[in-house]
């Protein structure tokens, strides 16, 4: 078997190709991806060369962790004809698929996958960002934020996860202007002037903002790390000692948390709109991901997979 799949085969070396699938096992499905996305945190660092030793990473490398498709050999529960949600795959004979999502076919235990509804189209692919803002926020003994830091895809799901909960509009800080626009309040940093914040959720990946971060908290406040971190974090400690501050990480999302955000998505509790704003057919992939790691305005990019054959 074989494929047309993004291949990352060095930093900044990213094309079309021709690969190899690993035949499918008991238990394996076979996906005719739709759209996949473009994640600008952990792909970027990837396609930059900066991303630190990360388990079962290395070149050549095919990136995305956000697909959907159409299930074309069943197994488990699912059905052929099933539109799933595919959280990438290690399926390639002769290439890393630490994320593996960026391809026209993949295999992959139907235990990895999740059923979802075609009517969702190419939202469909953010269901991996959604779940991983679901997980910060269910987290044990988590605070739902009061602020977040960083108005991205990310930041948006986080503030929109907020508000179905039923808390608060949350303050997001944002530097961009053109990103500023929403149902709650978008400012920059320096018009606020507030340092009473009892939950601050980053999502921006900035490892030098832990210091102001640290000074806008009220005594015994908590700053989440939601981002993707490549450089070193570090703080002044007289200041996080006066507040008694915490820090907690957000890890990647479980299924648990992908079931329950589907479930928000299509009772109608979580939205997806106005997320993605760039779409390209997969044969233009590399200048698709020029763009989604270069341009501001781009929130989201989606990759068509449907006219590769």
């Amino acid at each position: 078997m074989q494929t047309t799949a993004v291949l990352l085969a060095e930093p900044k070396m990213l094309g079309l190709e021709t690969v190899a699938l690993k035949a499918p096992a008991a238990g394996d499905v076979v996906v005719d991806v739709a759209h996949s996305g473009i994640s600008t945190g952990t792909e970027k660092l990837f396609y930059s060369g900066d991303m630190p030793p990360f388990p079962g990473s290395g070149f050549p490398l095919v990136p995305g962790y956000e697909a959907t498709g159409t299930v074309v050999e069943a197994a488990g529960d699912l059905s052929v004809g099933d539109t799933v949600f595919v959280p990438g795959a290690d399926c390639y004979e002769e290439a890393f698929g630490l994320f593996g999502g960026s391809a026209k076919t993949l295999v992959t235990p139907a235990s990895r996958v999740t059923r979802i509804d075609f009517g969702h189209g190419a939202a469909g692919a953010l269901l991996a960002l959604a779940a991983t803002a679901r997980h910060a926020l269910a987290s044990p003994n988590a605070s739902l934020p009061d602020l977040i830091v960083g108005h991205g895809t990310l930041g948006r799901l986080l503030a929109r996860l907020t508000i179905a909960a039923g808390a608060p509009a949350p303050t997001v800080w944002e530097i961009d202007p053109s990103r500023s626009v929403a149902e709650y309040p978008v400012v920059h940093p320096d018009q606020d002037d507030r340092r009473d914040y009892g939950a601050i959720y980053d999502a921006s990946g900035d490892a030098k903002l832990l210091n102001a971060l640290i000074g806008r908290l009220k005594k015994g406040g908590e700053i989440t790390l939601a981002g993707f971190y490549a450089d070193p974090l570090s703080f002044a400690f007289p200041p996080a000692f006066m507040k008694e501050a915490r820090l907690r990480v957000a890890a990647e999302w479980t299924a648990e948390d992908m079931t329950a955000t589907r479930d928000l998505v299509e009772a109608g509790k979580l939205r997806l709109d106005n997320l993605i704003t760039h779409r390209a057919a997969a044969t233009d992939a590399p200048q698709a991901y020029e763009t989604a790691f270069s341009d501001p305005s781009c929130l989201k990019m989606i990759l068509d997979w449907r006219d590769i054959a």
